[in-house]
């Protein structure tokens, strides 16, 4: 009875064991070979790439239906099928990435302690102001389409729900993602208009509020 206690409380105990693989042993074991690159060369070549593209599917095809495409299991016998198939396809993607690379030193060389605070200013202290206080750009935005006034929303107003005026129509400013969560839709009484962040900046939809 003690010893099959013990084996149940360890096989429960490897059921619940968390294996780990680092990505070297996987490299090892699946390749053969750990590449090893100096310190932050990677990371610098993975920007170069981001940049360049090199390694989008129209360089070097689209790799996760390639591997199953493959009818090899060996790292050798795919890295042969592939290049059979793609024989320009690494050189095309170095190339692209090396030119990028080039510009990118070009870009380092012109970079100093002033520019890198003037950088930091623009993270630190102008990009997060305009998150967080983008609501009024808007209003000053939609006011200026509608020809008339705006103004924010007293602690008062706020705690209904409004956040700003358009002349002296009470206006809520939401994410365009708030249009499908009803659920969380509280009781505003106000003319909503939806907003969405892109890269650009903003995408206003204030519909209601010009009609």
């Amino acid at each position: 009875m003690v010893q099959e206690a013990y084996t149940t409380q360890r096989d429960k105990e490897i059921n619940f064991m968390l294996i780990k693989i680092k990505n070297e042993e996987l490299v090892k074991e699946l390749i053969g070979e750990v590449k090893d690159f100096p310190l932050y060369t990677t990371q610098l070549i993975n920007l170069a790439n981001q940049n360049a593209q090199g390694t989008r599917p129209r360089v070097v095809g689209q790799l996760t239906e390639l591997i199953k495409e493959c009818p090899k299991r060996t790292y050798e016998d795919w890295k042969n099928w592939y290049l059979s198939k793609y024989p320009n396809a690494i050189e095309n993607a170095t190339e692209r990435i090396n030119e990028m690379m080039n510009n990118l030193k070009k870009a380092i060389k012109s970079i100093d302690e002033s520019m890198i605070k003037k950088w930091v200013e623009d993270l630190v202290l102008e990009k997060t102001f305009i998150g967080l206080r983008f609501q009024e750009a808007i209003l000053k935005k939609v006011a200026f389409i509608k020809n008339t006034n705006y103004r924010l929303a007293e602690p008062k107003e706020e705690s209904r729900g409004i956040d700003g005026f358009i002349g002296d129509i009470p206006v809520s400013i939401k994410p365009i993602t708030y249009k499908t969560k009803n659920a969380l839709r509280e009781e505003i009484k106000a003319k909503i208009i939806f907003y969405n962040k892109t890269k650009s900046g903003l995408e206003i939809n204030a519909d209601n509020v010009l009609k």
